[in-house]
């Protein structure tokens, strides 16, 4: 949801993708101009190429589906490895990014504590007055009382939850 919320303030044409309505829904309105049910696509690399391909990769899935975002990239396009949820790593052919110039930055935004700290503050500082301006509206939508702790990680790990998952102590 941030990532397409930030996608959208820094001026770039959002394709998001996810699972079922609601997750469609929820990315529409946060900003995403086209968007791809995960569910109901059998091959997402060409989804994405019949939308005339993608610049940057935001992938926080990996597996199949980072691999086939990796396969849409156009020439000079930049793919940002973010995590795993698929619980696998994507598979890509790196001749692809030689030929095709495609730069491979895996981010680890809390890493720059120690391996960049300014860039870690100026980053913060950006997105506060994204914030401000309110070109950024994060949403918590599952605010839980304790008590509902392992509810809240089961939606999680069932991938139910749309946005954050906020615990009130």
């Amino acid at each position: 949801m941030t990532a397409v919320e930030i996608g959208r303030a820094l001026g770039a044409r959002v394709i998001g993708i996810a699972r079922g309505a609601e997750k469609l829904r929820t990315i529409r309105e946060a900003g995403a101009e086209e968007v791809i049910d995960s569910a109901d696509c059998p091959d997402l690399k060409a989804a994405l190429r019949d939308l005339g391909g993608v610049d940057v990769v935001y992938d926080p899935v990996g597996g199949a589906p980072g691999a086939a975002a990796f396969g849409a990239l156009r020439r000079g396009g930049r793919f940002l490895v973010i995590g795993f949820a698929a619980g696998r790593r994507p598979e890509l052919p790196l001749n692809h990014a030689l030929v095709k110039n495609i730069a491979i930055h895996g981010l680890y935004w809390g890493g720059y504590d120690q391996l960049e700290p300014a860039a870690l503050r100026n980053s913060l500082s950006d997105l506060f007055r994204m914030f401000e301006s309110g070109r950024l509206n994060p949403e918590a939508s599952s605010p839980l009382p304790l008590s509902r702790l392992a509810e809240g990680y089961e939606m999680l790990r069932s991938r139910r939850a749309v946005g954050k998952i906020l615990i009130s102590l």
